[in-house]
């Protein structure tokens, strides 16, 4: 018992103080791991197509430029499809990291508003967060390949739009109204199984207001060019949208305001602001032409009109070409398919019965409503239907094609042209040509005579003009007209044979008036040159005496 008491003591004395150092160390060594676990914060994972401008240990994580995160670790996906980006946040963003948070890369842009990113030349590419307002934690997110438009707390409304037209908007396009500013274009995704375009829009506030159920969106060109029946149109938007297009909307003149949109309502974004006019006409009655002449220039969208005023819309041109024709049809017709649309015709408010108009226009037919192709543009050659009432028109007979109703058509001006044309050409063709023929030889041989007779007087009077006597008419008669003016000069007042003619005439005129008192006399008396012209008894005739 004494002997083991003894080993003991000799065991624990072979323990050296100097083992305190390393406990002493192992155990601030722990205390340390502990409070960088303690102290770290939660771990994301970041998905991006390729890891450009990012650098393990280097690349941050900042919001409103302050660090809440470092990237630790870039790897590629297992199926080598795109990266992963492991980061680090701190403590105090773990608050921030929920399903509506959004990240991206910040680096040097050139877009629509400008330069951006610029102060990342220097310092390197960094990975921006914005925080999110949900309640759902999330620490795995695709980093954006651009940045949001707006926060997801921003105020405004945020709806959706679907086109068919590919990928006619892209992230960041411009959402204007009347050519100002009010929203963007958040996304743009193509939807497979529908095959069409889906994008969301954000309308900033105030600008919200402006969005209703009425509301029709149209793609901005920036600059629309149309040369069509109508005639020749340009229309050219801001300058934003004039580089990088972009989309406008507003509530088409002829139909209500209709109520305020509350958000994520479905739009149809139309291809210009002419389509979307046209969309808001959503009740009609379908009809089909059956034309018997050429429907070249005429094309969807083409206008119905009625006496000027538009009616429809062409919907389809050819409409199911190899469906069989009506029984009463001895030609084969190119069927178009058109539309009458009352609401062009109609107020507002007024409620369309498609009913009511299908019967005025039976009624119509049978008044002898036909329609007709007109050309709309001689420089483009496009065509138009007219509507309108044909005074000769033949008895109406209802007709169905594919299962539309049949609309009476007649020819055409160009058709009626031809028409004319062909009937004039079949009179030509009736005319007897050779008495004509016959007619005309006579003619040209009486002319042909006529000719001569008008060369040989002319060659007559050639040869007398050339004759040396007649070349002295001319002299001969300018010798006559002086000496006829040496002549006249002798009768001018100061001549004296004016003079004494007037002499003479003056004699002459004393002559007269002394004869004067012998005219009255004899005048008066006629035998008073054989008697007496004193008075007395007239004398007796008697015998002489013896």
């Amino acid at each position: 018992m004494p002997e083991a008491q003894r080993a003991q003591r000799q065991r624990q004395s072979r323990l050296s103080p100097i083992w305190i150092v390393p406990l002493v160390a192992v155990l601030i060594g722990l205390w340390l791991v502990y409070d960088n676990y303690s102290r770290r914060g939660p771990e994301v994972i970041l998905e991006m197509p390729t890891a450009e401008g990012i650098e393990a240990g280097k690349t941050l994580i900042k919001t409103r430029n302050v660090q809440v995160g470092r990237v630790e670790n870039v790897q590629l996906s297992d199926d080598l499809s795109h990266t992963l980006v492991t980061a680090r946040m701190s403590t105090d963003a773990e608050r921030m990291l929920n399903e509506e948070s959004r990240f991206w890369v910040v680096k040097p842009r050139i877009g629509r508003e400008g330069i951006s990113g610029l102060n990342t030349v220097l310092s390197g590419a960094y990975i921006q967060l914005q925080p999110g307002n949900s309640d759902e934690r999330q620490t795995r997110f695709k980093i954006l390949e651009h940045p949001p438009v707006a926060p997801p707390g921003a105020q405004g409304i945020r709806i959706q739009l679907v086109s068919q037209m590919g990928s006619s908007l892209r992230v960041g396009d411009p959402v204007t109204y009347q050519g100002l500013t009010v929203g963007r274009v958040e996304d743009a995704e193509f939807d497979l199984e529908n095959r069409q375009m889906d994008h969301r829009l954000f309308i900033e506030s105030p600008y919200d207001e402006l969005v209703t159920e009425n509301t029709r969106f149209w793609t901005a060109s920036g600059i629309d060019l149309r040369l069509n029946s109508e005639g020749f149109r340009v229309n050219i938007e801001s300058i934003e949208t004039l580089l990088g297009g972009g989309v406008t909307f507003a509530v088409p003149e002829d139909i209500p305001m209709g109520n305020k949109a509350s958000g994520d309502e479905t739009y149809e974004l139309f291809a210009d602001e002419e389509s979307a006019v046209q969309g808001t006409y959503n009740r009609y009655l379908e009809y089909v032409l059956l034309i018997d002449d050429t429907v070249r220039g005429l094309s969807k969208g083409s206008p119905v009109e009625y006496r000027g005023v538009r009616v429809g819309t062409v919907a389809a041109v050819p409409w199911h070409f190899s469906a069989p024709q009506p029984d009463t049809r001895q030609r084969f017709a190119i069927p178009v398919l058109i539309r009458i649309e009352p609401q062009r015709l109609s107020s507002k408010e007024e409620r369309i019965a498609l009913d009511e108009w299908r019967q005025r226009f039976d009624r119509m037919f049978n008044y002898g409503l036909r329609a007709t192709l007109k050309a709309g543009n001689l420089l483009t050659g496009a065509l138009f239907v007219d509507l309108n009432f044909q005074k000769d028109a033949a008895d109406h007979q209802s007709e169905t094609f594919d299962g539309q109703p049949v609309f009476p058509t007649t020819s055409g001006g160009f058709a009626q042209i031809e028409q004319k044309v062909s009937n004039l050409l079949d009179k030509l063709n009736e005319l007897e040509v050779e008495p004509i023929l016959g007619k005309l030889d006579q003619n040209l041989n009486a002319s042909e005579k006529t000719l001569k007779e008008v060369r040989t007087a002319t060659e007559s009077f050639k040869s007398l003009l050339e004759d040396p006597q007649t070349r002295q008419i001319p002299t001969n008669l300018n010798a006559s007209l002086r000496e006829l003016r040496q002549t006249l000069k002798g009768l001018s007042p100061d001549s004296s044979a004016y003079q004494e003619l007037t002499k003479t005439l003056q004699s002459v005129e004393k002559l007269v008036r002394d004869l004067q008192p012998v005219a009255e006399t004899l005048r008066d008396k006629p035998n008073a040159l054989i008697f007496d012209r004193s008075g007395g008894p007239d004398p007796v005739p008697q015998a002489p005496r013896r």
